[in-house]
């Protein structure tokens, strides 16, 4: 075995690297303790040698990063930077399940309409009357649009558990889903599909992580309002364009992105109304709104290289690119005074 010259209690110290100071500084020698005393068996000589050349087993590693990603994502008690992180990347998990759910919504809306048609409606637009497409991977694309409003909801009523185990299905679909398209050399924009499901897809459903038994629970009513709201104002003006048979004032997807979060960002602005997202926490939205800012403005420059032989669209994009910067813009002094720490750490047992 390699000697880097540590011991077994060096090599647990290195590890609790991994949790924040504050934390850190108050528990450490009872965390190393702890675990020197879990490996003690009694044995000299084996005891010996796992003080010389042992290391910290998977499930104490495994343990100290879940521990160490929920104290940076903080909850009740924790200092204030940790706790405007915390509840910034909970709404910009919320957020984008939103999004994710009203599109589902509004795509089971649709399917309903054109199955069975009420005799008080309309009759849907020849664009968007026309057969569902067969096969299983359209069928499959279905079910995880759908899936993202179970997702949202489980989310916002406190099933953690519930939305980490069901948020895995839709993320391994689309994954098989981008597979299968790459690999039959059906995709179209392959950047801007593979950009939009590491940023939109997977990374929320990483983000879950941030819903521990310490964070403070969702506001219900405003975020179960909020999603027949976006619905109405999102897809809903989507189909309309789409059906009018007019799509040239219709934005490509991460151009809907960018625009979204801006108008956000200029409805979180100081001169906005005071529930405008206040209610998440001091500087929380803004924090939020930055993340969401950061991912738009990155799906936006990704899927830039579709369009390089059409001159227009690159400078659509481009306009859709600065008007984000601009409205981030805004909300940033926010978010970083949403960062000043506070003196006090929490009190409670290094590990659960």
């Amino acid at each position: 075995m390699k000697d880097d010259g540590l011991t077994l209690e060096d090599r647990y110290r290195r590890l609790l690297r991994l949790l924040p100071g504050y934390y850190r500084d108050r528990w450490e020698e009872d965390m190393v303790a702890a675990f020197l005393d879990s490996r003690v068996t009694g044995d000299e000589d084996q005891d010996a040698y796992a003080c010389e050349f042992g290391k910290p087993a998977w499930p104490e590693a495994a343990s100290v990063a879940a521990l160490a990603a929920r104290l940076y994502l903080g909850g009740a008690g924790a200092p204030r930077r940790y706790l405007a992180w915390g509840q910034a990347v909970r709404c910009a998990v919320l957020a984008v399940l939103l999004a994710h759910a009203a599109q589902g919504l509004a795509d089971l809306t649709l399917l309903a309409w054109r199955r069975h048609p009420a005799s008080w409606l309309p009759a849907l637009p020849a664009s968007l009357a026309g057969p569902l497409p067969g096969g299983a991977w359209p069928a499959v694309g279905q079910v995880v649009d759908y899936t993202w409003i179970v997702v949202f909801l489980a989310l916002v009523l406190g099933q953690y558990r519930t939305a980490r185990f069901i948020a895995a299905l839709p993320v391994a679909a689309d994954l098989l889903l981008l597979l299968a398209a790459q690999l039959d050399g059906n995709m179209l924009r392959p950047l801007s599909s593979w950009s939009s499901f590491i940023l939109f897809d997977l990374t929320p459903v990483l983000a879950v992580a941030a819903f521990h038994r310490d964070a403070p629970a969702a506001a219900r009513r405003p975020w179960l309002l909020a999603l027949p709201g976006y619905c109405l104002l999102v897809p809903v003006p989507v189909l309309v364009l789409q059906s009018a048979g007019d799509q040239a004032w219709l934005p490509d997807s991460a151009g809907l992105g960018c625009l979204v979060v801006s108008v956000a960002c200029l409805a979180h602005a100081p001169w906005a109304l005071p529930w405008s997202g206040r209610a998440a926490g001091p500087g929380a939205w803004s924090l939020a709104l930055t993340l969401l800012g950061a991912a738009a403005g990155v799906w936006r420059i990704v899927s830039l290289g579709s369009y390089v032989n059409d001159p227009h669209l690159i400078k659509v994009s481009l306009a859709e690119l600065l008007i984000l910067l601009a409205a981030v813009a805004l909300v940033i002094p926010d978010a970083a005074r949403a960062q000043a720490a506070a003196p006090t750490p929490p009190a409670h047992p290094p590990l659960r």
